[in-house]
Formats: structure tokens, sequence, C-alpha cells
């Protein structure tokens, strides 16, 4: 028979998953309990938070409705960036030098957090150097010029430079770019790896981890907070939300501000010719809307992440991926394609991350807009310190201005769909 709650969440299998062999098994819920803080979401966010609770002595229970890795945070593109996903120069126009300088910083933070708790914690991660910005269309050359000359010289960021259209098709074996950034100040792992390591080091600390546990409702009763599962109602103080991109309903104010879309990747058989396509072994994503990343692995695999869909039909991944792969490298015509795979991330209206208090005692934290990979982790950690009585440092975050999607709860998605459609033709035309 048929088990409705291990059902798989994200079409294809990925070469994450192929490349770390069996996942470990976490059980599920086995009747009510009560803890100090019930975290929602076996993600990045969650399983970081639950780590650095429970070493802090605080008494927690993770419920993720499917297997940990499941989500985005098992699946992505593995870049960890630098800053946010708006330029320091675009958030400078909506909220003052001086406070983008402090999300920066924390963004800075939080890729120093990401390296030296994979290497206090033994975690291999397979991080790899360097990242490269790219403009694909000509007019766009000025801003990425004048971002790299603003993060150097206001933000004190010295790992950024522009490059001119050649040293830009040098660096990535083709010329179809017309210039960029080349950042030696970040580069990109293993994200099931890290997703893995972090719930080891989060269950030997003493969190409860319950994969496949979905919770049903989350709702204040009598001054605590109760999470109700098929199996069991975890009964706390406080609650962290950290379903990203599969909240569902869960929480109206999230759902509101929250958004899923779709991203697909496709991994190729090892290159028989490595050095030709990316030879530095930087990561890469580019200026279109919808934008397009990839990066090799340890094993010279070009995974390769350029499409999106905004509503829950996909058609299949990997002939769109193949095509976007051979108008960038037409020597690989044909390349033998191993795995191709897709999920949910998650979005904001103004592509910042959403981290507010939905209800007295429930937290949310959410949005990451393609920057997850080191702010969802350094942001559970925030939140550990938060209940831990330490300083609030998640302040400048949820002091952001984040509006609701328009539409209310059954037009949200229609009319997501309709802009992004528009956003991704300007990518064409």
């Amino acid at each position: 028979m048929s088990d409705p709650y291990r059902s798989p969440i994200s079409p294809g299998r990925s070469w994450y998953e192929d490349s770390v062999g069996p996942r470990p098994r976490h059980p599920r819920l086995d009747g009510s309990r009560t803890v100090d803080v019930v975290v929602v979401g076996g993600g990045f966010t969650g399983l970081s938070a639950a780590a650095h609770l429970a070493r802090a002595g605080i008494s927690v229970a993770l419920l993720e409705a499917h297997r940990l890795g499941d989500g985005a945070s098992g699946r992505n593109g593995g870049q960890m960036g630098t800053g946010h996903r708006l330029w320091p120069v675009e958030l400078e126009k909506h909220i003052g030098l001086e406070r983008s300088r402090t999300l920066f910083d924390v963004a800075e933070e939080a890729k120093a957090h990401l390296l030296a708790f994979s290497r206090e914690n033994d975690i291999e991660i397979d991080y790899r150097p360097g990242q490269l910005s790219l403009a694909h269309k000509k007019g766009y050359v000025e801003e990425y010029r004048k971002a790299a000359q603003v993060v150097a010289e206001r933000y004190g960021y010295a790992h950024a430079r522009f490059m001119e259209r050649g040293e830009a098709a040098e660096r990535l074996g083709s010329s179809v770019y017309f210039g960029g950034i080349s950042d030696t100040g970040t580069g990109h792992i293993h994200p099931l790896k890290l997703l893995l390591g972090t719930a080891r080091v989060a269950a030997e600390a003493g969190a409860a981890l319950h994969e496949e546990t979905p919770v049903l409702s989350l709702e204040r009763r009598g001054g605590r907070i109760e999470a109700r599962t098929p199996f069991g109602t975890v009964t706390a103080a406080r609650a962290l939300i950290a379903t990203n991109a599969h909240g569902g309903t869960l929480n109206a104010r999230t759902a509101a501000h929250v958004l899923p879309i779709r991203s697909f990747i496709a991994a190729t058989e090892p290159l028989a010719e490595p050095e030709r396509v990316i030879p530095g072994g930087e990561s890469v994503d580019d200026s279109r809307f919808v934008v397009r990343y990839f990066r090799k692995s340890a094993d010279n695999r070009l995974l390769f992440g350029g499409r999106e869909a905004y509503s829950s039909a996909s058609s299949a991944i990997e002939p769109q991926i193949r095509r976007q792969i051979e108008a960038t490298w037409p020597h690989l015509k044909g390349v033998p394609i191993s795995h191709a795979w897709g999920g949910s991330v998650a979005v904001t209206m103004t592509r910042m991350p959403y981290v507010a208090e939905v209800e007295p005692g429930i937290t949310t934290l959410a949005g990451w807009s393609g920057h997850g990979v080191m702010l969802s982790n350094f942001c559970g950690r925030l939140y550990a310190e938060r209940v831990a009585g330490g300083p609030d440092r998640l302040e400048p975050l949820a002091a952001l201005r984040i509006p609701a999607f328009p539409g209310g709860r059954r037009l949200r998605t229609p009319l997501l769909f309709l802009a992004m459609t528009w956003f991704s033709l300007r990518d064409r035309f």
C-alpha cells in the first residue's frame, strides 16, 4: 500500500541525492509532546535553528512533511553569492546607505558562518571559490561596472571587480555574454551535503527531528502554540515557520507575503573536456530576470539551471535546459544528461527575505529569492540567538517593508504568473 506521507514534492531525482548515497532516516512523530520551540520545516532554515537551539539547551522538535532534503535546500544550485538578491546600489535607493551597509554586513557574516560551521563540524560541502555574474545584454554592462565600483568604494568589499567582454569569454569558455563581475570572495557548495551535515549536528545536540510528519494546523491555544499532525500534537512556547515555498495555507500572513515558483536544473555526465567550460571552476549567474545559473561539480559535471515556471504544471525539463546549454557552449551539442530535476523556491514582492512575527510567538523566516544557501542557514542561527535571549540580530531584516502579493488568496498565483511571464519575455526581446 502506498504511503501518502512519503509522496515526493519535487519532480526528478537529483544528482545531489545520487551522489551522497542513502540518507539517514528520522522517525515520524509518535504521540504528543511539549517542547520549548517547535520548528515546522526541515530545510536549511529549520535545521540550522534546531541545531543552535539544541546547543543552547533549548528543547526543540522539528517537523518535516517529507524527507529532509526533499525541498529546495537539498536540490538548489548551490551558489552562495554575495549580499542579497538586490544589489547594494539598488537597496540604497529604498533604505539608504547606512541600512544597506548593515544588510550587506549581515550577508557577509552569513557567508563566513556557513564556511566556519561546516569546517568546525566536519561537514564536507565540496566548497569551490569564485563566482561570475554576467550581462546577457550589452545595455546592462554599465550597471555591472557601477555595481562593482560601488561595492568596493562604499562597502569595503575588495573581492569583486568588473570584467570586460574578452575576459568574461575566457573565464566562461563562451562569448555569448558582454562582460560582468568576477567575485573571488564567495563560491559554491554541494547543498545536500550541507543539509545532511546540519541535520547530524542538530540530532547530536539533542533536537528531535521528525520526518514524514506534516503539520495540519499551527494555532495558539491558552497561551501556548499547538502544531497538530496526524500522529500527535507538539505544544510549545514558540514556533518557527521554516517551510519557505512549502507553507501552503498553514499561516495566512506568511502565504500572503511568500509565493513559490518552480525552478529546474540538469546535470550532464562528466565533461570530456572540462577545461573548455568555466576553466576556473567558478559558479555563474546572469542578468536575466529568469536567471540562468550554472557551475561544475567536483567530478566535472555541468550543473545548469535556467528555467522557471509559475504554475503547478511543468513540461519536460531536459529539452529546455539542453537548449540553453547548447546556446552557451555549441560544442556541448548532444552532451549526455544524467539527471534533470526541479522544485519550488520562494520569492517575495521585493526579492528580499520575509522575517516577521506573524502571530505572537510564531515567527516566519522565508522568501530567500535565490540567496537561501547562506542567508537561510545564518538566519536560523540568529533566530536561535533571539530565543536564547541574545541580541536580536534579525532586526535589520525584520525592519524591511515587504508588501503582500496583490490579488488575495485566489488571485495571487494567477497574477504572479502573468507578471513573471511578462518579465521573462523581456529577457528574450
